[in-house]
């Protein structure tokens, strides 16, 4: 199973969002889940995944042992030697499920691969740990859509952007 995630800030909470799904073309999610969570870190620039990297592992924690990889919004590697917030999440499930970064921005130091999708000239930025960064393109390349953004990727922003919490 693969899972791409994405969290959104609100004024008082974070809304984390999953989508499962079973195959890298896959155009639907096999299961959606969404959390609430209220302890979130403040904002400190360079230390994003002090802020993030909780809320990840909030929504992964009771699916991690179904996975095969993970599909992050962001950087996995910022350089060689430091890590973004996927490998950041990479160490904390003790580099068991390989972890993909999708970043829509070039990170200048980052050992990334461009992917072009669709007929978009703007690539999207590829960064793994686990998993050879060049498959991890490929992936990437072979997502549902035919835009820039896979489809799954798009849904799970908007999945957490839209969620309400009672």
């Amino acid at each position: 199973m693969i899972a791409c995630l994405d969290v959104d800030y609100r004024d008082d909470h974070a809304a984390v969002a999953c989508l499962l799904f079973t195959s890298w073309a896959d155009e639907t999610e096999t299961q959606q889940i969404s959390k609430r969570i209220d302890d979130v870190a403040p904002y400190v620039s360079g230390e994003f995944y002090k802020r993030e990297l909780p809320c990840l592992l909030a929504v992964l924690e009771p699916i991690a042992e179904m996975l095969t990889t993970i599909v992050i919004d962001g950087y996995v590697y910022l350089t060689p030697e430091k890590k973004g917030l996927g490998g950041y999440l990479f160490h904390a499930l003790n580099q068991k499920i390989p972890v993909v970064g999708v970043a829509k921005t070039r990170f200048h130091e980052a050992p990334s691969v461009a992917v072009l999708r669709g007929d978009s000239q703007n690539p999207l930025f590829v960064t793994s740990a686990g998993l050879d960064i060049q498959h991890a393109g490929e992936y990437i390349k072979q997502m549902h859509g035919e835009f820039r953004l896979p489809t799954l990727l798009k849904k799970v922003d908007r999945l957490c952007r839209d969620a309400v919490f009672a």
